[in-house]
């Protein structure tokens, strides 16, 4: 197993990144976080003895293959820097930083140190978008003409004071990734917004692409989060995938009409797939991505690049993407790239 250690022992790290490094072949062996309680009961979850409340201490650990954090935006890139001038593979979670300059400054910086740093964008993971990925990117799918898509959330990034940066940081950049991941090169981006009332925020988010290819994506904070948030569709020439929820894939070709041949059956190649899973063996699935992303991370940590893995450069188009989105909201003009 690869060494690693893990900085930022948040809610969000322990339930939905530390269950996973062993799994994915990583060995947490060290902890960090600037609050001594959730240092030490991550520690103690999680059996891990070396612990320090300074990240800095674990840049001075000789012991080690990689580190990993998750702590905030501006940390994010500050330790990335430190660790890749430490010659030390890095992985992320979104957001990689709190400026686009900034997360373009670490993707020159690592591409120049030849140092990977993974991004936590595990919407390209989980188990039906990556099926459905995989079927977009197919050359019998041919060109992607179009995407039309909802992410949607609720006003729980408000409680105290409404402010939509975090839900622009930690909520839209997982799209402004995966929309190009499925689509390409994005040449130009257009919003409109309406906000309900103060914390309930609606954006469709308009893109144009190299090739023509066209994106519609719906992002807002008006929604519960306790019924399903998310869907999207890609559609080529004859063809569309949709996945519903981060579970079901629907894949249509261009079957003939059942109704009018008594002969009718479903034919291999033409008709209809569609797959969900086995959610009573959910011990299986990966229905988050997280473990297959961070499996790809352990494959980046061990000197091979897996061909999805998004890395530095991806979290700086997204948070290039992402400016650029706020500053259609702010003035109504849209941007070209």
């Amino acid at each position: 197993m690869k060494r690693i250690a893990w900085i930022g022992c948040g809610k969000h790290a322990n339930e939905m990144i530390l269950p996973q490094l062993s799994r994915a072949g990583l060995e947490v062996v060290q902890l960090c976080d600037i609050q001594a309680e959730a240092l030490a009961s991550t520690a103690h979850r999680f059996g891990v003895a070396h612990t320090t409340q300074d990240w800095r201490d674990v840049l001075n650990n000789s012991d080690l293959d990689a580190i990993g954090v998750a702590a905030g935006p501006q940390q994010h890139v500050e330790i990335a820097k430190a660790a890749v001038q430490k010659g030390l593979p890095v992985f992320i979670e979104k957001p990689p930083a709190a400026t686009a300059k900034d997360a373009a400054e670490l993707a020159s910086l690592s591409e120049h140190s030849r140092v990977p740093v993974v991004m936590g964008f595990m919407k390209r993971y989980s188990t039906a978008n990556r099926m459905a990925i995989r079927l977009v990117h197919a050359q019998e799918f041919g060109e992607p003409a179009s995407f039309l898509g909802h992410y949607m959330t609720a006003p729980s990034y408000f409680v105290k004071d409404v402010d939509y940066q975090g839900f622009y940081l930690h909520h839209c950049v997982h799209y402004l990734d995966l929309v190009p991941h499925l689509m390409g090169k994005p040449v130009s981006l257009g919003v409109r917004h309406y906000e309900l009332k103060p914390g309930k925020l609606l954006l469709h988010v308009d893109f144009l692409f190299e090739g023509g290819g066209l994106a519609t994506l719906v992002m807002g904070t008006h929604q519960s989060r306790a019924t399903p948030m998310e869907w999207w569709q890609v559609m080529g020439d004859h063809q569309r995938v949709e996945v519903r929820n981060v579970h079901e894939v629907r894949y249509y070709r261009s079957p003939k009409f059942k109704v009018d041949d008594p002969e009718a059956t479903l034919i291999d190649g033409e008709d209809t797939l569609i797959w969900e899973p086995n959610l009573t063996v959910a011990a299986n699935e990966d229905h988050k991505g997280y473990l297959a992303l961070l499996r790809d991370f352990a494959a980046v940590v061990d000197g091979r690049t897996p061909i999805n893995v998004p890395v530095a450069r991806d979290g700086a188009q997204a948070m290039r993407m992402l400016e650029a989105m706020i500053h259609c909201i702010d003035t109504g003009n849209r941007v070209n790239f």
